[in-house]
């Protein structure tokens, strides 16, 4: 089974509908050449790092945030509860392209501004993957048990 890592509340606000794009730059460990969308079907990883508060809408915060979550500690129980497909996969290389998506998702201009200026081993600034997405729930939820070893760490994709 793949899964994609994805802020918590983003993941609750796709889970709703309220988010029908999922826009990456890749993470420290995608490597040289950066991220690719590698699976057009993936379970959603709900993860608890960075500022999810900062980086998301207020009214989204208000909605799907939940305050005082820390990152998720070795042995804790990850639930894996929703699954995605992928629709139309591409890479936005121009921020009016960027802008035009808004609607469909949670974060702050901000925070998508940073992610599509950022550049790093390889990865070149001015451009964001984006991925549209239909989610279903899982017929049955699946419980991780959390191995930082195994689940954390800056990467998008995990094999549970």
């Amino acid at each position: 089974m793949i899964a994609f890592k994805e802020w918590q509340v983003v993941c609750e606000a796709l889970a709703a509908g309220e988010q029908t794009v999922i826009l990456r730059k890749g993470g420290i460990h995608e490597g040289r050449d950066g991220f690719a969308w590698k699976h057009d079907r993936f379970l959603l990883f709900p993860t608890r790092f960075h500022s999810q508060q900062e980086g998301v809408k207020p009214t989204a915060w208000e909605k799907f945030g939940e305050e005082g979550l820390s990152e998720w500690q070795e042995g804790e129980i990850v639930p894996i509860q929703w699954e995605c497909q992928v629709t139309e996969a591409k890479t936005l290389q121009s921020w009016e392209e960027v802008l035009a998506l808004d609607s469909r998702h949670i974060w702050t201009e901000e925070i998508v501004r940073e992610r599509y200026d950022w550049e790093m081993k390889g990865m070149k600034g001015a451009s964001l993957h984006a991925a549209f997405v239909e989610v279903y729930e899982v017929s049955k939820k699946i419980n991780i048990v959390y191995r930082k070893k195994c689940h954390g760490g800056c990467r998008s994709w995990l094999e549970l």
